[in-house]
């Protein structure tokens, strides 16, 4: 488990991003800790070290820079990977019977 948090946490440490604005680097850290790895399912993005989870990091930092809205690079997360990828979906039909037994849903 430690040497799954040691990679996790040098794959971040080796991704030296700049922002032009501290904001810019406040919503990128708020971002990839709310975003799921699609590949890992319990860990969120900025925990992950998988491959995948490295891409999204550089997709979210690419797309703040670029001047997209959280919310614009949310759906664009959604549009690809589905609700799963958030840790808090949208309460909806689809996602009201999560974790809850079928006898009820």
């Amino acid at each position: 488990m430690l040497c799954g948090m040691w990679l996790s946490l040098s794959a971040v440490a080796q991704e030296e991003m700049t922002f032009r604005t501290e904001l810019n680097k406040t919503r990128y850290q708020s971002l990839v800790e709310e975003l799921r790895c699609p590949k890992c399912q319990n860990q969120n993005l900025a925990d992950s070290g998988s491959g995948i989870a490295v891409d999204l990091r550089e997709q979210v930092y690419q797309m703040i820079e670029q001047g997209k809205t959280d919310q614009e690079i949310v759906d664009y997360m959604v549009a690809r990977y589905g609700e799963f990828v958030l840790y808090r979906p949208q309460h909806s039909t689809a996602t009201f019977c999560f974790g809850m037994d079928s006898l009820f849903c």
